[in-house]
């Protein structure tokens, strides 16, 4: 089977994207996760497809 070289790796762009959200959210307490979320939330104006 051959490979060939990716442009863009979803999958270690997804890894890093995780990390870097983790380790965010690891110095925070569950009420500033939460505020984080809701205000994450109004932030984002990608919706989901119906």
């Amino acid at each position: 089977m051959k490979t060939t070289e990716k442009a863009f790796n979803a999958v270690k762009f997804m890894r890093q994207q995780r990390d870097k959200l983790s380790e965010k959210l690891s110095q925070m307490t569950k009420k500033e996760i939460v505020d984080y979320f809701n205000e994450r939330k109004t932030q984002t104006t990608i919706k989901p497809c119906a």
